[in-house]
This record gives structure tokens, C-alpha cells and sequence, in this order.
């Protein structure tokens, strides 16, 4: 497949078809990786970000009542000597 590479202002771009974003899986993706290697343009689905998902994922656990402690409650040496 050819696609044109159009003036955008004082830089170059290009429209990717919808079924080729979709093929990478970067449908409905605002934002992705992109990178030269080997004179080839490569165009990457970023990385996710540390720790995405964690907030939700703790949300239904607590709401699922799963979120009892493991271990149960435990003090530390030199615990009665700290003020709060």
C-alpha cells in the first residue's frame, strides 16, 4: 500500500487507514510510540504506564470483599514508643 505524505504546516504526515490502526491494535489510541530503526519508521502502541489500572483493580477488590489482611495485625519492635 502507498499513502501519501502530506505538508502539515512546516512538518510532514501521513493518515493511516482506520483497518490498518485497528490491525496494530491502535484503534481508538491518542497517543503512540514512535521511532526510527534501520531507516524504517516504526509506529508502536506506547508502553503502559506503571502502575496503570491499579486504582480500578483495588476498587474491585474492596468492593468484591476481598480485601482482608493476609497476615492479620501485627505490631513492630519500638512501636509503643512512637507518638501519633
Amino acid at each position: 500500500m502507498h499513502i501519501a505524505i502530506r505538508k502539515v504546516g512546516n512538518s510532514r504526515g501521513i493518515v493511516l487507514p482506520k483497518a490498518m490502526l485497528a490491525q496494530a491494535g491502535l484503534d481508538g489510541v491518542n497517543v503512540a510510540a514512535v521511532a526510527v530503526e534501520g531507516g524504517t519508521i516504526v509506529l508502536r502502541k506506547p508502553p503502559k504506564a506503571a502502575r496503570e489500572g491499579w486504582a480500578q483493580a483495588a476498587q474491585a477488590i474492596a468492593a468484591s470483599g476481598d480485601d482482608a489482611l493476609v497476615m492479620g495485625e501485627f505490631g513492630n519492635e519500638g512501636d509503643e514508643a512512637l507518638t501519633w
